[in-house]
């Protein structure tokens, strides 16, 4: 499934001939294309539309910063990371074409991941992965027990 075009400037169009963004099912949004979403009103006066565009920007700026320190931490920071680059991909063409590639790249990723040989190779390679981590575990416990490596004295 390809869901937008490899060539910078190019759209993606349907069977039909109509042009396609890749974004909603069922052409939600053909008409609409790349660009700005703001109000037209907003659109229409430039300083409310450069003052709306500081306002999407550090919106999206504060939900992605907020993504990235969960990285580490327990919770879902990528999910949180792609709110604030759908956020940006509201008034930014740059982010819309960067989510457009990013969707194209995972859903080629499941494809892939769903083709047999490729799951027998990763069901292979866990369990040789699991082989390897107990074999390991257990070289431990016979040398050192229970006890954590902190507390070991030589």
């Amino acid at each position: 499934m390809n869901t937008g075009s490899n060539e910078p400037g190019e759209v993606a169009v349907a069977s039909d001939g109509s042009e396609v963004d890749g974004t909603e099912p069922d052409g939600a949004r053909d008409e609409r294309g790349l660009g700005s979403r703001a109000p037209e009103f907003v659109k229409a006066r430039r300083v409310l539309h450069l003052s709306w565009q500081v306002g999407v920007f550090a919106l999206g700026l504060a939900v992605v910063g907020v993504g990235i320190v969960l990285l580490p931490l327990p919770g879902p920071g990528w999910v949180i990371i792609f709110g604030g680059m759908a956020i940006w991909a509201t008034e930014f063409v740059w982010v819309q074409l960067v989510l457009r590639w990013t969707k194209r790249k995972v859903t080629e990723a499941a494809q892939k991941a769903l083709d047999p040989k490729v799951r027998r190779r990763n069901i292979t390679l866990t369990a040789i992965g699991l082989v390897i981590v107990a074999g390991l575990a257990g070289i431990y416990l016979a040398k050192f027990g229970m006890v954590m490596p902190w507390k070991i004295e030589e």
